[in-house]
């Protein structure tokens, strides 16, 4: 299995000062957020930002 974290930066409304916090916030947030998941392929959840808009995803896909 694979798992696999997408974030879209080029339409998040951020600069270049916020981006590096939002990504270590992503990072912290959805890695906390694991233990909720079985993380079988298919599992996957959309990726928020602190603005609370969709800036990506993850997903457990089979290699």
């Amino acid at each position: 299995m694979k798992f696999v974290l997408e974030v879209e930066l080029d339409g998040a409304d951020w600069n270049e000062g916020t981006t590096v916090q939002e990504l270590s916030r992503i990072l912290r947030y959805w890695g906390g957020n694991l233990h909720h998941y079985d993380l079988n392929p298919g599992d996957g959840s959309a990726v928020y930002d602190s603005g609370y808009r969709e800036v990506g995803h993850w997903t457990v896909a089979p290699e």
